[in-house]
Order: C-alpha cells, then sequence, then structure tokens
C-alpha cells in the first residue's frame, strides 16, 4: 500500500493545517469571534448575532467540535458552547511558531 500524503509531513505540519481547515471560514471565524468575545459558554445566542439559519449555525459549530477548537456541554434541551482550552493553545502555539518563522531578508525576488 502507498504512503499517504499526510505521511510525508511533520505531526505539526499536520495539526496546523487541519486546525486552519477547521476554521477557513468567514462564519466559523465569526462564531469562534462570538464566543470568545462573551468569555463564557454561548447557547442559543449565534442565530440572532450572525444572522444565518440555525442549520448552517449547526454545521460550522459541528466542523468546530470535530477539529477539538470548541466543546459542547449539554444544558437542558440546548447545547453550548465555549472554546476548548487545550486545543487553542495548540493552535496559538504551531501558528504563532508559524507565523515568527518568517524572517524578512533584505534582499528578496
Amino acid at each position: 500500500m502507498g504512503i499517504t500524503k499526510t505521511e510525508i509531513f511533520t505531526e505539526e505540519q499536520n495539526q496546523l493545517a487541519t486546525l486552519l481547515k477547521a476554521i477557513a471560514h468567514p462564519a466559523r471565524i465569526a462564531i469562534l469571534q462570538q464566543i470568545i468575545s462573551a468569555n463564557a459558554c454561548i447557547c442559543g445566542e449565534l442565530v440572532d448575532e450572525l444572522g444565518l439559519a440555525q442549520a448552517t449555525i449547526s454545521q460550522h459549530l459541528k466542523e468546530l467540535k470535530n477539529a477539538g477548537i470548541i466543546q459542547g456541554t449539554i444544558e437542558g434541551v440546548k447545547v453550548c458552547y465555549c472554546i476548548e482550552p487545550k486545543t487553542w493553545t495548540l493552535l496559538e502555539s504551531l501558528l504563532g511558531s508559524f507565523l515568527a518563522s518568517y524572517k524578512n531578508p533584505e534582499s528578496c525576488c
């Protein structure tokens, strides 16, 4: 059996790509910004805040949760979401290292 494409990259490269893919949609960025600005779990306010359909928001929440960026807890009939701290710290570290690795050369094309 042949090598899969992800196997030729480092674990860090694969982790960063997976996390960035999960947040690479404007609606997901907006959802994350709402959760962060609330500084608490958000239960049902996203539909009113973002103006998107409930089904659309649910799909984006599912993608973020599958990537481990957010976590959800059931409270009655609602699912409340908040940032998953360990994954957020990992994302911050991986992305920060990646961005900091660029050193602006004096001569470039």
